[in-house]
């Protein structure tokens, strides 16, 4: 299926698991932004079966999106390829990656060095205490821990923002040993809120709609996939 958006042509390909009747009704697990992509609508995304839908967008040369880089992300492994994710501490879609899928790819690709991971913001502004906590973890970056960080907020978390309050993200601060003075004072004075919306600008440039959305190789994947999704897409791009 092919759609226009700004006069560039965009190309969903739609994975085994969807199902046709009278017209393909899509249903994936996301957190949606402002804007949501178009005919595509979040169903229940309590469990079961879900139609699993990977977002290519084709630049000539059959490749993916070229994103830009930002030197001090928080990034992991070695690998030839690159995964980048937008992604939302506040949302359970998000969380549901962290905790089903990511440390999967972290066993298999990205400590072993197949693949580097980089972490990128886009807190939803319905999401009252996604900006701190993505600021939080840029605090806790300046300090060499932002994945130990990064995990803490995915495991305490919730939807409607509770376990990400400015208390709780100080004391999670204390709990991984951190200079707490430091931590404090960087989070207080709003030091990384330029450095989040930078990234979530730039997810916007390129088209993120919601989280999490996971670029392989510049290929995006969209929402909770199962690790299957993601596994196909990495060795692809590996050329296995």
């Amino acid at each position: 299926m092919f759609w226009k958006q700004d006069g560039i042509e965009k190309k969903y390909l739609l994975t085994p698991g969807a199902v046709l009747i009278g017209a393909i009704l899509i249903s994936i697990s996301i957190s949606w932004g402002p804007s949501a992509l178009p005919s595509f609508s979040s169903g229940s995304n309590t469990g079961g079966d879900q139609a699993q839908v990977e977002a290519k967008v084709d630049n000539g040369d059959g490749g993916g999106v070229a994103i830009t880089k930002r030197n001090d992300a928080a990034t992991e492994g070695k690998g030839k390829i690159e995964l980048v994710e937008f992604s939302d501490f506040q949302c359970p879609f998000c969380k549901r990656f962290h905790n089903d899928v990511y440390k999967q790819i972290k066993a298999k690709y990205i400590d072993t060095n197949k693949v580097k991971f980089t972490y990128r913001h886009y807190p939803l502004p319905s999401h009252q205490n996604a900006q701190k906590a993505a600021e939080a973890s840029e605090c806790a970056n300046d300090q060499g821990k932002f994945f130990e960080y990064h995990d803490v907020l995915f495991e305490n978390s919730e939807s409607n923002g509770a376990g990400l309050a400015v208390s709780d993200l100080k004391q999670y601060a204390v709990n991984l040993g951190l200079n707490v003075a430091k931590f404090d004072k960087c989070l207080d004075s709003g030091a990384k809120t330029e450095i989040v919306k930078k990234d979530l600008a730039e997810g916007q440039r390129l088209g993120v709609k919601g989280t999490p959305t996971i670029y392989v190789d510049g290929v995006a994947v969209i929402g909770a996939q199962p690790f299957s999704i993601f596994e196909t897409a990495i060795e692809k791009a590996l050329g296995n």
